[in-house]
């Protein structure tokens, strides 16, 4: 007897629906697509509970006959496509034809239509994947399509989704990206019973961003332009200048052939022609629209149809390098004049900074006994970038002197500065948390010695080079600090004390970002951030944690939100957590920063004292240790008596 059978088409689609549908957010691009595919000039979505209770798609396409109604809802059943070949010369956003039936397999499916010249629509009903239940009804032209209780039916897929606030986001997110692809089309989103998003539909990409992320972002835009005729190329579309950064790549939209994709390449060369202009964790805002002929493109490569793969991925990389360097190009006017001729040759920013020693017999203020504040050797790509001040003169503190000094650093929140004195205030205080468990002491005492070990110098301004009798070590100072302050936060049981802002900071954010921090107000002034609505879209910081410096607070806001939006969990101590850890990363020194061997020492004794003293907050390693054996099979000792050298 045979062990191979074909399975029903019942278990077919609910497989097909693991990898079409992989939550809320993935049904709502399936079915605006569609709406667009349809020629729709306005489309409406509306949600409640993130998706997971309710979605309805509403547009004003062409709709469909009872006959193709009938038939949209089988599987592998389409209009776009009639054969393999066709694939090659795809316009159209949806092509499988597996949609309509694999959503309606793990939901609760309603979806009413009518075309143009009929007296009545057609309404289908399917449950769970059951048996369609078609009937006549009256309805508007175009398409309706609601879907409730998604994954009813697959309990094991839906607990894996994160919480409603979060599901919601991705939503927001996807219909953002599918109103900047198509500024024809009128997108109006409802979450909640509350406007969410509304989009003007006139056509002007412009205009479409502005409805989007707001005014001040409008106003920060380069627009770029681009075009390669031999190669069948056209790049159009915003980015906007150095001065306006995010957090993170979200913000980056990429539409190749009226399609959101993603791609490392294409985000690449953003990158690249950015490169010396932004920090390590800043992003430009993007939206670039790219024509290329659509035989050189191959769209049937993911479920979600979100990858590409490209005939020729270089020359587009090119294409979109030299798109966004001659819209940045501009920037010179801002006292950028080195720039242009930086990226026109990004060859010359691969070449890294040499590693710098500081020796523990360097005077203060002195890197390797050079005599002089850090300075960026001509190959390094900080050379044409906006100059960094030089380092504010090392000198043993006390607690009179660094609070003067630390007045002054507020006072100029234009350029930060190398944070070498706070480091004092902040490793001064180790975490007032309850005494460190035995079993951690002695596991640090074990790793580095009962008498503890002994700075030596930096590597690279960045790490720590210890010592003991039992061998060598190298710390992160960046993460060994962001662990310090992390066990400091979270002992403060009655919130991170604040300080009030002298000009209090007026902050813009888009739909998504203003409703996290509505829904979140408690937990910011928790953290030691209060604000205030004061305005659509927009918040008054008028307080921030005492060791977080002015120029820091919004990066910090924004990312916290970023974080927000990650978690699965909406209970207070996974957000306090997530808030905490970011808190913590951006209030710590930083790579880059020159320390003296005083506060070296105060940072592995505050180290020492932690509760997890490996690890800082996420997960990466602090500490390093080379032993005395370990050292002698570097250098191929290990034939030697080590006590003998």
């Amino acid at each position: 007897m045979s062990i191979i059978h074909v399975l029903d088409d019942k278990t077919i689609n609910k497989i097909a629906a693991g990898e079409v549908v992989e939550r809320p957010a993935s049904v709502v691009k399936e079915l605006v697509e569609n709406s667009i595919d349809a020629g729709a000039t306005k489309i409406e979505v509306e949600i409640l509970a993130g998706g997971t209770s309710f979605m309805r798609v509403t547009d004003n396409g062409k709709g469909m006959s009872r006959e193709d109604a009938e038939l949209a809802i089988l599987r592998h059943a389409t209009s776009k496509i009639h054969e393999a070949g066709d694939l090659s010369t795809v316009g159209t956003l949806g092509f499988r034809g597996e949609a309509l039936p694999t959503i309606a397999a793990v939901s609760r499916f309603r979806m009413k239509t009518r075309e143009a010249g009929a007296d009545l629509g057609t309404q289908v009903e399917i449950s769970g994947g059951k048996t369609p239940d078609i009937r006549e009804t009256g309805t508007s032209l175009g398409t309706t399509i609601q879907v409730e209780d998604l994954f009813f039916n697959t309990p094991a897929r839906k607990k894996f989704l994160k919480t409603n606030h979060t599901e919601g986001a991705r939503i927001n997110d996807f219909i953002v990206k599918l109103a900047l692809s198509h500024p024809e089309i009128a997108f109006r989103f409802l979450n909640n019973n509350k406007m969410a998003l509304l989009t003007p539909g006139n056509g002007s990409l412009y205009d479409t961003v502005k409805a989007i992320y707001g005014a001040h972002v409008a106003d920060a835009l380069l627009a770029l332009s681009f075009a390669n005729e031999a190669e069948g190329i056209r790049i159009e579309g915003f980015i906007t200048k150095p001065s306006m950064l995010k957090s993170s790549r979200a913000w980056q939209t990429l539409i190749v052939n009226g399609r959101i994709v993603e791609s490392r390449a294409l985000s690449k060369a953003i990158d690249n022609a950015y490169k010396s202009l932004v920090p390590k964790n800043g992003f430009p805002l993007a939206v670039l629209v790219l024509t290329v002929p659509p035989r050189t493109v191959d769209v049937n490569v993911h479920p979600q149809k979100i990858e590409m793969k490209f005939e020729d991925e270089g020359l587009l990389f090119k294409a979109v390098y030299k798109a966004v360097l001659d819209a940045v190009r501009p920037a010179q006017d801002l006292g950028l004049a080195r720039v242009a001729a930086a990226v026109e040759h990004p060859e010359t920013h691969v070449t890294s900074e040499p590693l710098r020693f500081v020796p523990a017999t360097a005077a203060p203020g002195q890197a390797g006994g050079a005599g002089k504040a850090w300075e960026p050797s001509g190959h390094a790509p900080a050379s044409f970038a906006t100059p960094r001040p030089a380092a504010m003169p090392r000198r043993e503190m006390d607690a009179p002197g660094f609070a003067a000094a630390q007045a002054q650093l507020r006072e100029k929140q234009a350029v930060r500065y190398p944070v070498a004195e706070t480091v004092t205030q902040q490793v001064a205080e180790p975490a007032q948390s309850a005494q460190v468990s035995r079993e951690t002491a002695d596991a640090f005492c074990a790793f580095a010695g009962e008498g503890g070990i002994e700075p030596i110098g930096q590597v690279d301004l960045t790490y720590i080079i210890a010592r003991d009798a039992k061998g060598l070590y190298i710390v992160d100072q960046h993460a060994a600090h962001e662990r310090i302050l992390f066990d400091k936060f979270s002992a403060l049981a009655d919130g991170i004390p604040s300080q009030q802002l002298l000009v209090h900071q007026i902050l813009s954010f888009d739909a998504r970002e203003s409703a996290l921090i509505e829904a979140h107000r408690d937990l910011f002034a928790q953290l030691g951030f209060r604000m205030e609505p004061s305005g659509e879209r927009e918040f008054r910081l008028m307080e921030i944690p005492a060791d977080v410096p002015a120029g820091e607070a919004e990066d910090i806001v924004r990312e916290i939100l970023v974080s927000l939006s990650d978690l699965h969990s909406v209970s207070a101590a996974e957000l306090r957590k997530a808030a905490l850890a970011t808190t913590a990363c951006r209030a710590a020194i930083k790579a880059g920063d020159e320390l003296n061997l005083r506060q070296m020492q105060m940072i592995l004794d505050a180290l020492s004292e932690t509760a997890y003293p490996f690890t800082c907050p996420h997960g990466r390693p602090t500490i390093l240790k080379f032993s005395s054996e370990e050292l002698a099979k570097m250098f191929k000792r290990t034939g030697f008596d080590l006590k003998k050298r």
